[in-house]
């Protein structure tokens, strides 16, 4: 059985992902499926134009599989947790560098591994139902699938606090910091999806559309904060912040992730914007192999997906108790 169904249909080819139970997270064979029909797709001289979508009412994609990798780590299943990565990896660098048109449309989550089939392309649409995150660290991981080469060129201090806190932006936002290039209301998406079908030139059906809410990033405060790549001078200016709201909200986030997945993010990160996309997947590979086998990845998934407590007891349970060479170890070098 296969959870994504395609179709060629006016020159355009397109993808829908189909696995609404489990919010069409990514198994390995939808990354498996995706990637050869991307490959034929790329070509063939009668696709001119690659649109993926969803057939889940909630969810573009939530993410990777991110159970069935904890099921594997814990088996020590290692090959199994490698060739997952490398193979979604594989189909983001595709995605990437694809030779025509692709096109994604976001009407609903999209995090993690939903972000590297549709960040990396070249046309993003989204809408007000759209919320976009890396929430990694909560689970004891880390921003993969070519993240820590995107993040770091949005807007100053924007991809630290996205990756670090794990928070959500809405499409809007997305649109205002470059993660999504177009908006297009909820209520007008399957018509604009139906254009696209039926051949209309992209530039014809999303060229006029300038339209879209006012984006509600607190962006001065972002950058403000989340400049440095130090999570101790992060946290610490946050607590500094006597009496608001906002920075209180992002040091209960920090608190809820994995100390040793903020401190290896925040490094990446730092690599991530001095490195092309292939190098980051590459590093990205390596840490995903590395903290895969630590107790941090599979208690940060129980609480948060498989007894769903919330309650992960991390270890070093503080930021200021990290190894710094145990941080060097699974970042690596690329």
């Amino acid at each position: 059985m296969s959870f994504i169904r395609t179709s060629i249909v006016n020159r355009v080819g397109e993808i829908v992902l189909d696995r609404p139970a489990a919010l069409n997270a990514l198994d390995q064979t939808m990354i498996d499926d995706m990637y050869r029909v991307l490959s034929d797709w790329g070509d063939d001289d009668g696709v001119d134009t690659v649109l993926v979508t969803s057939a889940s009412e909630r969810a573009f994609c939530a993410g990777g599989d991110i159970r069935a990798i904890r099921d594997h780590a814990l088996a020590g299943e290692a090959d199994a947790v490698s060739h997952y990565f490398a193979s979604e990896y594989r189909l983001d660098q595709l995605v990437a560098e694809y030779p025509k048109p692709y096109v994604s449309v976001i009407d609903g989550a999209a995090m993690g591994g939903g972000l590297g089939i549709s960040v990396h392309g070249e046309v993003r649409v989204v809408t007000e139902r759209a919320v976009l995150a890396m929430p990694e660290t909560a689970i004891g991981f880390v921003p993969d699938v070519g993240s820590t080469y995107f993040l770091p060129r949005l807007p100053d201090g924007v991809g630290m606090w996205l990756g670090l806190t794990g928070s959500r932006i809405g499409g809007a936002d997305a649109v205002e910091v470059g993660m999504a290039t177009h908006f297009v209301d909820s209520a007008e998406i399957d018509d604009v999806t139906e254009e696209i079908r039926t051949g209309v030139p992209l530039i014809d059906v999303l060229g006029g559309r300038r339209h879209r809410p006012a984006a509600e990033l607190p962006l001065a405060k972002i950058k403000e904060y989340f400049v440095d790549d130090n999570v101790t001078g992060i946290v610490g200016g946050l607590r500094g912040a006597l009496g608001d709201p906002w920075a209180e909200r992002m040091v209960d986030m920090i608190e809820q992730a994995s100390p040793t997945s903020l401190w290896v993010t925040a490094a990446m990160l730092t690599a991530g914007a001095h490195s092309v996309l292939d190098e980051c997947l590459e590093r990205e590979l390596h840490a995903a192999e590395q903290i895969t086998a630590t107790a941090d990845f599979a208690e940060g998934v129980r609480a948060v997906l498989v007894d769903k407590d919330r309650r992960p007891r991390f270890d070093p349970a503080s930021i200021d108790d990290v190894d710094p060479e145990s941080v060097a170890r699974i970042v690596g070098a690329a």
